[in-house]
């Protein structure tokens, strides 16, 4: 693997670029001098696979799709940047979870399409690393009350993706049209399939946002395994790491999280931090049910 970009396009500024500026208080003109610069194309890769499938990379609409994904996750570096720097705390997170539920490891980089890795909220209201709505998040067993919200809770609305994809899987065979429904609904999916007569995620005719998400979920997957490659020179340290955490366990309901926190040696912050599916400042159990809540290790711990 090499350490720097490989350029497929070279767009270079071969000389010095002289900009005058006319000064407003002597009307002289300086002029400044720029270094050359240079732009380069981030490479495609020969290869493709997405889930153990391999992409039709040899089409034209499918390499340029690809293309126009890799320049935008290249060049929008901040974005890029937080992504490989979330990553390094929550894939541990989210991948054995994947693996549990036979899902492929490469459906991390969806929620890293979804929400960053974040937990965001769209503007029609789907919320959490993999962005349930919220009429849809009880049907794949995740709890929304008036004080719960497991849309948030990154490991249980994981579990929830997988099912999901599970039967999106077992609908239609094949990975990249199972990502695709994430995004469209399998109903979405399977109208397109049959009005346009074709069986491939890469032979339909898609609105824009359902067009890119595979291709998105295949740029992000080349950045963030490969981001030396790609321009991105991030250090051990520079990481997000996981959390260290000890877990309590909640069968009754909590009239104030705050004192509750400061009775397990920590505060409101922390744990809304640790725990951002506790969604008001108290608590309300469900009858038989068990809460897990995170709290920071302690330095005796």
């Amino acid at each position: 693997m090499t350490n720097t970009i490989i350029p497929a396009i070279l767009i270079s500024v071969s000389s010095a670029l002289f900009i005058a500026a006319v000064s407003p208080d002597t009307g002289s003109t300086r002029v400044n001098e720029t270094l050359p610069s240079t732009v380069v194309s981030p490479p495609i890769p020969e290869s493709v696979f997405l889930a153990g499938e391999q992409v039709p990379i040899e089409s034209f609409s499918v390499r340029e799709k690809l293309d126009k994904e890799l320049i935008i996750n290249t060049y929008r570096h901040s974005s890029s940047i937080l992504y490989l720097k979330r990553a390094s705390r929550w894939f541990p997170i989210i991948e054995p979870i994947l693996e549990e539920h036979g899902i492929p490891n490469d459906f991390k980089y969806l929620a890293v399409i979804e929400s960053g890795l974040s937990q965001a909220v769209s503007p029609a209201g789907a919320s959490g690393f993999w962005q349930f709505m919220k009429k849809t998040a009880p049907e794949y067993g995740l709890e929304v009350t008036s004080t719960v919200d497991e849309r948030y809770h990154v490991e249980k609305s994981t579990h929830a993706a997988c099912q999901y994809l599970k039967e999106s899987y077992e609908k239609f065979g094949n990975w990249a049209l199972a990502a695709a429904s994430y995004n469209m609904g399998m109903t979405g999916v399977e109208q397109r399939l049959e009005a346009q007569g074709v069986d491939s995620y890469w032979e339909l005719h898609l609105n824009s946002e359902t067009g890119r998400y595979v291709y998105r979920i295949l740029a992000v997957k080349e950045v963030l395994s490969k981001p030396e490659t790609y321009g991105f020179q991030l250090t051990e340290k520079d990481l997000y790491h996981p959390h260290e955490v000890r877990k309590i366990a909640i069968t009754a309901s909590v009239e104030d999280l705050s004192d509750f926190a400061l009775n397990n040696g920590s505060n409101y912050r922390e744990l809304k931090e640790l725990n951002p599916w506790l969604i008001k400042e108290s608590f309300v159990v469900t009858p038989g049910k068990i809460y897990t809540v995170l709290f920071p290790k302690t330095v005796t711990e």
